[in-house]
């Protein structure tokens, strides 16, 4: 069974840090999105990949190519960007006939036994109860969890279950062709091809699909959601390894240290993820992100994601800064 990983997407909710780094690639508790869902799929027994990837797409291959170099890669670049449904069809040279494929959307990282979900009989997608599930594909089940009815981004939706990227299909086969039908007859929704239109059809169809719980799920797609899943994580992977020679500074645990990085002067945490080669003087940082070869001095950050190569001096705010800046506010203005 392969698995494919749509990486795409522009992640416009995300600006202005996806001008120049793409959405899987955002650092979360000292790691991409994108490596979480690899990891997680790797040790499910995963060894062959698809990945759709498009805008800066070639720093997604740069990163996988680097770090993953013991698995088969495929990558597929969508052109244009016409849907969920669009991507996935576009993969369908690299599945066999009546292959199994599992999907796994590149911008959520999740948590999911899917060593029991490769185990069922049928079809499965991943469920998640959401507050409001207006934003997501929604599924209607019945009480044995079959699915009786997937709908994008309903306007008054019948369920609260909201379907978090994950996805096992079986009859492969089907679903190109449900896809297909659908590009040819220009069948979009709200303007796009939808993956759910597709799935849906196979229902009417009578294949059957299961529901499986996501125990946890964190859509990245918002600066306050990623760094609450940041936060969430460093607790969770707490290790408290880091190095007692800094100079003059303070670690508040759980924080993520990456490598090269020179602290001096500073107090770092709790909850703060530094990138490679960071150099830290004279800050308080925490609740925050700092991408790679970030330059922080007489700074306070606080809930701030803060972008690789930024350089800001004199600064005490809340900040949500792209790559590639500098900012120095430690003069004044006349």
């Amino acid at each position: 069974m392969k698995a494919i990983i749509p990486v795409a997407g522009v992640g416009t909710r995300l600006r202005p840090h996806t001008y120049s780094q793409p959405k899987p690639l955002i650092p979360v508790a000292g790691k991409p999105i994108l490596g979480f869902i690899l990891d997680k799929l790797i040790e499910a027994g995963f060894n062959e990949f698809i990945l759709v990837i498009g805008y800066l797409g070639e720093k997604i291959e740069d990163f996988v190519t680097k770090h993953y170099p013991n698995i088969t890669i495929h990558f597929i670049v969508q052109q244009t960007r016409e849907g969920l449904g669009h991507a996935i069809y576009l993969c369908k040279d690299y599945i066999r006939k009546d292959e199994p494929l599992f999907i796994a959307l590149g911008d959520t990282i999740f948590e999911a036994d899917i060593d029991s979900v490769l185990k069922m009989k049928t079809s499965a997608l991943g469920l998640k109860k959401v507050d409001d599930p207006r934003d997501f594909g929604v599924a209607e089940i019945d009480d044995e969890n079959k699915i009786l009815r997937v709908v994008e981004k309903p306007y008054i939706p019948k369920s609260n279950l909201a379907l978090v990227g994950l996805y096992k299909i079986l009859e492969s086969e089907k679903l190109f062709q449900a896809l297909e039908n659908n590009m040819f007859n220009g069948l979009r929704t709200q303007g796009e091809f939808h993956l759910t239109d597709a799935i849906m059809q196979l229902i009417n169809d009578g294949v059957h699909f299961t529901g499986f719980k996501v125990q946890n799920w964190y859509d990245c797609g918002k600066k306050e959601i990623l760094l609450e899943t940041n936060a969430i994580l460093l607790k969770k992977n707490q290790q408290n390894n880091h190095k007692l020679d800094y100079e003059n500074v303070i670690i508040i645990e759980p924080v993520s240290i990456a490598k090269d990085c020179e602290i001096k002067n500073s107090i770092i945490g709790p909850n703060v993820t530094l990138g490679d080669n960071t150099s830290v003087n004279y800050a308080i940082i925490r609740d925050s992100i700092i991408g790679n070869y970030a330059i922080l001095e007489d700074v306070v950050l606080h809930h701030s994601v803060i972008g690789s190569d930024t350089t800001i001096k004199g600064l005490s705010q809340s900040l949500n800064i792209g790559d590639n800046t500098e900012i120095d506010l430690s003069q004044s203005v006349d």
